[in-house]
């Protein structure tokens, strides 16, 4: 049987400020810095797409990601890029596209953006936007965005735009459209609106079962079939945290002990309270954090795509301060000794997917 060279697997990442006690310079540009080396490599060791999230925060700095995807496609010649996600909500959706379609003139069809609401409110202020406007503002934009990735010049009008845009010029033109997601932490809305677009869906998971998640999968398939979209094209990627190491249990405490502190740190900068108590459960193999060590995570990957039916799956293994040697070995050994086991597997496991099922919790 062949094996499931479909499936893609990679990372992402929203930087990661590393803790350098009388070190000059700012620690945060050695995190956007961090990223770059990362992304090197990750097409180093052959995995298959990195991407490159948004936050605003001292900790995960990776505010501008189109910024950095541009600088990546520059210094790798293989590996898909994208965003993971652009908060669509508060950023210009006309803007994304430029700057991303100039990413993909510099690496052709490498390219993709994941278009999202965003994890928090913080870019509303920021940006001067109304948090209140905030579902108003994510469908309009994303109808603009997808109709200015569609075609050289646009006639629209939308409820975020105080002018309309009559065959406004768009460029540069990538040699071909960019690959647009979803983006999602879960939203059955989100979900069904990606499958009425026709857009691939986009899994940001931070907890919950595979049982839970492959629901979804069902539900997005289910919904993509009825709104008449041949089935062979709907895609889902998946989103999630976890980490790989020689060892199971060195692997997962290592993890434990810096996600532990980037919920700490993540909850201080935004105010609120993200709860980690209890995280442990979610590594075991009914969890969603895929920390562990090779073979461990080999499996996991495998037994979730069996039930979801996913076509790619990344990782974000650079949490709250991970020394970045760390970081890089882990990438190292996702690449070098997870990704060959996947690919490996026979075909016929991964496609033994969950029925689907549209009846999900609001």
């Amino acid at each position: 049987m062949a094996a499931t060279s479909s499936f893609e697997l990679g990372v992402y990442s929203f930087g990661n400020t590393p803790e350098v006690a009388g070190a000059s310079g700012s620690p945060t540009a050695q995190a956007i810095r961090n990223a770059l080396e990362a992304v090197r490599l990750a097409e180093e060791v052959g995995l298959d797409f990195f991407g490159l999230g948004e936050h605003h925060t001292p900790s995960m700095p990776l505010s501008a990601p189109t910024s950095l995807v541009n600088a990546a496609a520059a210094s790798t010649s293989r590996i898909k890029l994208g965003t993971a996600v652009s908060v669509l909500s508060t950023d210009d959706p006309i803007r994304i596209y430029q700057q991303m379609a100039t990413a993909a003139a510099i690496a052709p069809g490498r390219i993709e953006v994941v278009a999202g609401r965003g994890s928090s409110a913080i870019t509303f202020p920021l940006f001067d936007f109304e948090e209140r406007d905030y579902d108003m503002l994510f469908q309009s934009k994303l109808n603009l965005l997808m109709a200015v990735n569609d075609r050289e010049r646009v006639t629209w009008n939308g409820p975020h735009r105080r002018r309309p845009l009559a065959n406004a010029l768009v460029v540069p033109r990538p040699d071909q459209p960019l690959r647009l997601w979803l983006g999602s932490g879960g939203s059955p809305a989100s979900m069904q609106r990606a499958a009425e677009l026709g857009l691939p869906l986009f899994l940001g998971i931070l907890g919950g079962s595979p049982q839970h998640w492959a629901r979804y999968g069902g539900a997005y398939r289910e919904a993509w079939a009825q709104a008449g979209h041949p089935q062979h094209a709907a895609a889902i990627a998946v989103a999630v945290h976890g980490f790989v190491g020689e060892d199971d249990r060195a692997a997962k405490a290592t993890y434990l002990r810096h996600e532990g502190e980037m919920f700490r740190t993540v909850s201080a900068e935004m105010g609120r309270t993200l709860g980690s108590a209890g995280r442990e459960r979610d590594y075991g193999q009914d969890g969603m954090v895929f920390a562990g060590g090779v073979n461990e995570l080999a499996e996991r990957i495998l037994r979730l795509r069996e039930m979801m039916g996913h076509s790619r799956q990344i990782l974000q293994m650079d949490v709250g301060a991970m020394p970045h040697a760390t970081y890089l070995k882990a990438i190292e050994l996702l690449g070098t000794r997870v990704m060959p086991q996947v690919r490996e597997a026979p075909d016929g496991r991964a496609r033994q997917v969950s029925k689907p099922t549209i009846h999900l919790p609001e």
